[in-house]
């Protein structure tokens, strides 16, 4: 039965907070929480970010996309040495133990940090110490999307794909593009994805979030995309849906997310349920959760609600994102049976 004044199913919330989960859109930088926020941006007291817990909450109000950008980059500006990357890593992981989150692909930009002055070894190494660290001490496995972002032009595409390339660490599985969509045409990206793909990484680029599904399609065509970035707009074109939904290219949803940075006007108007019933592959995901004042266990809430689902839907949901993932097959079929065998005792 579900709760007309919230349209939760009662009992859901617990079900989803034990749930073993994977996430496969959700940035690094992103995903700094406010007490990790508050802690940088007083030590770098040059910064524009508040360094009172509670200012932040009104500084994470967004007017639009290109405003989310632009304190997006205030906050990557405070990640200035290797230790602040160690630190910021591990603290996202643990984060996420504590809503059962077993596997996840981090979106990292290794750009923003080398071009503010971090050799990118030393980058490299700390993400991948944090990453051992994290799956030893908390029990969560971390892989890394190297995402080029798009408003710093092609300099960061071809230091992101030399990174990637050069120095490929062991935790390494995808490539990406982020950033804004509106004047960042996806065509001239090509030749980094190419070389990405030649050593094996994964096309994973954001695409159909602020502009129209045509962005979608030359994620497919040109950049080889196993998976897109919201992908938001592939509703408007029945076509596309046909297209991810018999590849079983997989779309990377944020609902909060789209609402924050008016991607979409309410979550009432969201295109999840149309996505869901064209047969695409749809996972749930957070995007820069303590930004948006979420995080993947109210993400799931959220799907459950727009969607209809009981418990048994939910973990549908979660076995979504163990398919689409990156995860070698042992790793998905050990993951899958835990979130069964964890299905199978709540009912």
């Amino acid at each position: 039965m579900t709760d007309t004044a919230t349209g939760r199913v009662p009992g859901l919330d617990t079900f989803i907070a034990g749930l073993p989960k994977a996430e496969l859109h959700v940035h690094h930088v992103g995903s700094a929480s406010p007490r990790i926020v508050a802690e940088l941006a007083a030590r770098h007291r040059d910064s524009r970010v508040p360094s009172d817990p509670a200012a932040l909450a009104e500084y994470f109000t967004f007017r639009d996309f290109a405003h989310f950008i632009d304190v997006y980059l205030s906050v990557v500006d405070l990640i200035r040495d290797a230790e602040d990357v160690r630190l910021l890593t591990f603290e996202v992981a643990r984060d996420m133990a504590r809503q059962n989150i077993r596997y996840a692909e981090l979106t990292v930009t290794p750009y923003s940090s080398t071009n503010r002055g971090i050799p990118d070894r030393a980058f490299v190494e700390a993400i991948e110490d944090a990453r051992k660290a994290a799956e030893s001490e908390l029990g969560v496995v971390l892989r890394w999307c190297f995402d080029i972002p798009g408003e710093a032009g092609l300099a960061s595409a071809e230091e992101t794909a030399r990174i990637a390339t050069e120095l490929r660490p062991e935790g390494l599985v995808s490539f990406g593009l982020g950033g804004p969509e509106i004047g960042v045409p996806r065509p001239q990206f090509k030749p980094y994805f190419d070389r990405a793909r030649a050593i094996g990484l994964h096309s994973v680029p954001h695409a159909g979030e602020t502009t129209g599904p045509e962005t979608v399609w030359d994620a497919i065509n040109l950049l080889g995309a196993e998976r897109i970035g919201h992908g938001t707009s592939s509703v408007q074109d029945p076509r596309l849906l046909e297209h991810l939904a018999e590849h079983r290219i997989a779309l990377e949803v944020c609902p909060t997310s789209n609402i924050a940075t008016r991607a979409v006007r309410t979550l009432e108007e969201h295109p999840l349920r149309q996505m869901v019933e064209a047969g695409v592959l749809v996972t749930i995901n957070s995007d820069d959760p303590p930004m948006f004042s979420t995080d993947l266990n109210n993400e799931y809430a959220i799907a459950a609600r727009l969607l209809d689902l009981d418990a048994a839907g939910v973990a549908g949901l979660a076995k979504n994102a163990v398919e689409a993932s990156f995860l070698d097959a042992p790793g998905k079929t050990r993951l899958t049976a835990e979130i069964d065998a964890y299905t199978a005792a709540w009912r």
